[in-house]
């Protein structure tokens, strides 16, 4: 007989998560895994919730545990395996049934899938979901993308779950098709970049002033007591003073970082919009040479002996300044793809969402979220007090940058995020050089400043 509120597939780290938060709010959830030995382990692990939880061995035995209009979230890997759980799926839905994909789903796929759905009288749901298990089992931030009338049938269950930051849950419709997957993309990729300029501070205390992972540690301690506040701020924190024995545990750790994806998703679409997300796209390529540790331990290339010598407060309004810059590409990124594909994004109500449950969760996003409504044409540097922040932290920026390249210590990202400003910065740039350049090979036109139309240069 049908009792669920909702149905879960998959039964991993952040299904399992999710389950369990919908039944603890109260809700009926019914369960259902590809791996069906997942689910009477799951389901004991439940403890008391599991009054509320419906487990299920079969597609048709979980279908028909739901109250109608059924909602299913999935959450598995995203690519071909969401298509085959779809198609299982939809033989045995009715009209008005909704399907959600909750993972880390392309969202050019989600696009497809909605559209797909469009005669069926079926909604397909692209809910981008982040806070790692902690916060799917006791409040993640979540990003819809999908019909109005999906919202308005699951948004009373997403918002019981979701984390909530002043009494505000932290989720929201943000468009169409495949909106809320690319806002978790984003959201992705200004991660990328946060955690490689914390990481590049981190490299510029130990091995240009000789701190420890414990001194660096508490410096991260305190800090997180202020402007850099957040959770990727507090996690350095903890992670740089656990030890193994007598030593720090992160001086063991094996420096090669992987990637799941969506920071490189991020570097496609804002190149493929024509945007700049050179933060993004240092963290990617930083994690990319995290990986030739053959070649970094040959000792071939030459470097200097690093002696930094920098005081923590202005590391502090260094790694300020290049995070509000970070941020600022990656809500420039939204505002294009929102205009090339029609959702019209609520980019405040983005920052809002995020202030909570996600891990990018920080008082910056606070700031973001109130400077965004305030900015001149969503340009957020534009806005009286992150223009007025970034005038107070950027020399920190350009001091910290410059001892670094002077000591040969890579700062992918803390460079990238300074060439942006300064670039914006300067009213005359040098591309009318490159616009010669072009002209002279190629015949392309260039514009001038004291003529209208396209026009050519004579050049011998």
């Amino acid at each position: 007989m049908a009792t669920a509120d909702i149905g879960v597939y998959g039964l991993g780290t952040m299904g399992s998560a999710l389950a369990l938060n919908l039944a603890d709010k109260g809700f009926r959830v019914a369960v259902t895994n590809r791996e069906t030995d997942w689910i009477a382990p799951f389901v004991a692990e439940a403890g008391s919730l599991s009054d509320r939880i419906t487990s299920a061995d079969t597609v048709a035995d979980f279908v028909a545990a739901l109250v109608p209009p059924r909602v299913i979230l999935c959450m598995i890997p995203s690519g071909p395996a969401m298509d085959g759980v779809i198609a299982k799926l939809r033989a045995h839905l009715d009209p008005g049934d909704t399907i959600i994909d909750g993972g880390n789903a392309d969202f050019h796929d989600t696009r497809r899938r909605a559209a797909a759905f469009e005669d069926s009288n079926l909604h397909f749901v692209g809910m981008g979901v982040s806070g790692g298990e902690a916060g799917a089992r006791h409040g993640p931030s979540m990003m819809v993308g999908g019909s109005a009338e999906a919202w308005a049938r699951l948004r009373p269950m997403a918002e019981a779950i979701a984390a909530r930051f002043r009494g505000d849950p932290c989720v929201a419709h943000l468009g169409p098709d495949g909106a809320g997957h690319f806002v978790k993309t984003v959201h992705n990729g200004i991660e990328y970049a946060d955690m490689q300029m914390i990481a590049e501070t981190y490299g510029v205390l130990r091995d240009g002033a000789g701190w420890g992972a414990d001194r660096i540690g508490a410096l991260f301690a305190d800090w997180n007591g202020g402007p850099l506040q957040g959770f990727l701020t507090e996690i350095t924190a903890r992670v740089l003073r656990a030890t193994d024995g007598d030593r720090a545990l992160v001086d063991l750790i094996v420096d090669e970082a992987g990637q799941k994806g969506t920071g490189r998703w991020s570097v496609i679409e804002a190149l493929r919009l024509g945007q700049s997300a050179s933060t993004m796209e240092a963290a990617v390529a930083a994690r990319a040479w995290s990986s030739e540790r053959a070649l970094r331990a040959s000792g071939v290339l030459a470097r200097p002996v690093p002696a930094v010598a920098l005081a923590p407060g202005v590391l502090h309004d260094a790694l300020l300044a290049g995070r509000i810059i970070g941020h600022a590409q990656g809500f420039r990124l939204l505002a294009a793809a929102s205009d090339e594909f029609g959702w019209s994004l609520d980019l405040p109500r983005i920052a809002e969402i995020w202030r909570a449950g996600c891990i990018i969760r920080s008082a910056l996003l606070d700031d973001l979220a109130v400077a965004l409504r305030a900015a001149p044409e969503g340009q957020v540097i534009l806005a009286p007090a992150i223009r007025d922040a970034l005038a107070r932290t950027v020399p920190a920026l350009r001091a910290t940058v410059a001892a670094a390249v002077t000591a040969g210590l890579p700062v992918p990202a803390l460079s990238a995020a300074l060439q942006w400003h300064d670039s914006l910065a300067q009213a005359r740039g040098t591309t009318n050089l490159i616009q010669a350049q072009r002209d002279f090979f190629g015949h392309h036109g260039f514009r001038r400043s004291d003529r209208d139309g396209v026009q050519h240069g004579d050049w011998g």
